[in-house]
């Protein structure tokens, strides 16, 4: 048996003008290089609040200390920051 992954989400991806609210920066635990994370770009994760239950995809790399861009299905509530994902491998 596995064992289960989770991360925090720790804010959405922004621009200079703009925030977009369905992409997410999210930080995993025990995954703090850029190579740990770059082996979990392709996967699912799902965030769970009660009954909603928003699933996203691992997208890309965002520095260099373990913290990967999701892109969710629909936009994850304000709420959702600070709260955690699990990764559904």
């Amino acid at each position: 048996m596995s064992q289960k992954v989770y991360g925090k989400i720790t804010n959405y991806r922004t621009g200079p003008n703009s925030q977009i609210s369905n992409e997410c920066l999210i930080e995993f635990q025990g995954i703090n290089s850029k190579s740990l994370a770059g082996k979990l770009i392709g996967q699912k994760v799902a965030w769970k609040s009660g009954k909603s239950n928003i699933l996203g995809k691992i997208k890309g790399l965002h520095g260099k200390n373990g913290m990967v861009k999701v892109k969710f299905r629909k936009g994850v509530p304000g709420q959702a920051i600070g709260s955690t994902v699990e990764l559904m491998s």
